[in-house]
């Protein structure tokens, strides 16, 4: 087992990304903590055993809470797995103040104060991986997400920051940049507005995603916790820094040579 005797924290550990990430570190021999608003989260399911910690990764309070229950539980934490975020499909013309300042409380702001409160438990950790979640939605745009697009764009210089502050402490720092997985997410973005489906049904917007990928599938879960369990084991001691784009080869093709 890859994880054996290792403590992790994911946050939206209670969403389609984060249950699949919590189960497969379990599998991998790892003392599991989910955090989340609710022990439901955004999917109905039985919990796969991790811990359940109620967590506002935009509250400095709460983040402080959980760290000191981790502090009170386990020796040091080893992983730390920043996967809550949220979606708004809309131009800036559309987006107001509210929701902008809100896209970055969750997917910016969330993943500083989980990072700056875990520091002191990650330290204590024989090699201590982080791993946040970009998105290729961070390199190039999908129509109608401009604040999404903008709040990964975030995340990812903040990766290659704290990958440089932090490596010389034992700390690596990567993010994942997952492209079209099967989520809630990404269910709510076939049914709203931004996908700019102009009156297309959902099966027929999903079968034209799939068609776009070279690999003509999106991608699910269980695809993304296999990236993040190797990028939270010992293999992946000398991996630091980097951007893993996984999106199923939809961002290495030229569009406009596919007509």
């Amino acid at each position: 087992m890859m994880l054996q005797g290792k403590v992790a924290l994911v946050t939206g550990g209670r969403g389609g990304i984060g249950r699949a990430i919590c189960a497969r570190f379990l599998r991998e021999g790892a003392t599991v903590y989910a955090g989340d608003l609710t022990p439901e989260g955004s999917l109905v399911g039985s919990d796969e055993q991790a811990r359940f910690v109620a967590l506002d990764v935009t509250s400095e309070t709460a983040v402080r809470a959980v760290m000191d229950q981790l502090a009170a539980d386990q020796r040091c934490l080893d992983i730390l797995v920043n996967a809550a975020g949220i979606e708004i499909e809309k131009t800036i013309e559309h987006t107001t103040l509210e929701e902008w300042n809100r896209s970055f409380a969750v997917n910016v702001t969330g993943t500083f104060l989980t990072c700056k409160y875990a520091l002191p438990l990650l330290r204590k950790s024989s090699g201590a991986s982080i791993i946040n979640f970009g998105s290729y939605d961070g390199f190039i745009a999908d129509p109608g997400l401009a604040a999404y697009c903008a709040t990964k764009g975030a995340v990812h210089a903040l990766t290659r920051a704290m990958a440089c502050d932090h490596g010389p402490e034992g700390i690596r720092v990567n993010a994942i940049c997952p492209g079209y997985i099967d989520t809630p997410m990404l269910q709510s973005f076939f049914s709203g507005d931004g996908s700019g489906g102009g009156g297309k049904s959902v099966d027929q917007l999903q079968q034209a995603v799939r068609d776009v990928h070279p690999t003509r599938r999106y991608g699910t879960p269980e695809d993304v916790a296999n990236l993040v369990n190797w990028l939270a084991s010992d293999e992946a001691r000398y991996a630091s820094g980097q951007l893993w784009v996984l999106d199923g080869g939809l961002s290495a093709q030229v569009q406009q040579m596919r007509l």
